[in-house]
């Protein structure tokens, strides 16, 4: 593994959190300022974090399972376990938009990256 691969993913989980929250924030209009995208973000940056701790994924970030399954999952419940836990709501439906959302962005960065390995160990 080229050894900006690991930065680069943890990088990427970390924007898939950040485009969320802004995207969030702007169709709600609720304002994208920096402490009003970093006071709805932390809980799920910091679950992202986490899910990369506990998953050990910097042995294989790329990994759709089982590395970015569990860190999809441990992001989502630890963010919503910390807004629950600092007052926050966590809906019903903010939870199904989360977990979509997220999924689909945290594991698609990893099946592209994983089709572009293939593709590239094919024509090698």
């Amino acid at each position: 593994m080229r050894s900006y691969a690991v930065p680069l993913a943890l990088l990427a989980d970390l924007v898939c959190v950040l485009s969320f929250v802004v995207i969030g924030k702007v169709d709600h209009d609720t304002g994208t300022a920096v402490p009003a995208v970093a006071a709805t973000a932390w809980p799920f940056l910091a679950g992202a974090l986490l899910g990369w701790v506990v998953t050990l994924a910097w042995r294989s970030p790329t990994r759709v399972w089982p590395t970015g399954v569990f860190v999809w999952a441990v992001t989502v419940s630890g963010g919503m376990v910390l807004r629950l836990f600092t007052g926050e709501g966590a809906p019903l439906s903010f939870a199904v938009v989360t977990s979509l959302f997220l999924a689909a962005t945290m594991l698609g960065w990893r099946l592209i990256a994983l089709l572009g390995a293939r593709r590239s160990r094919r024509t090698a």
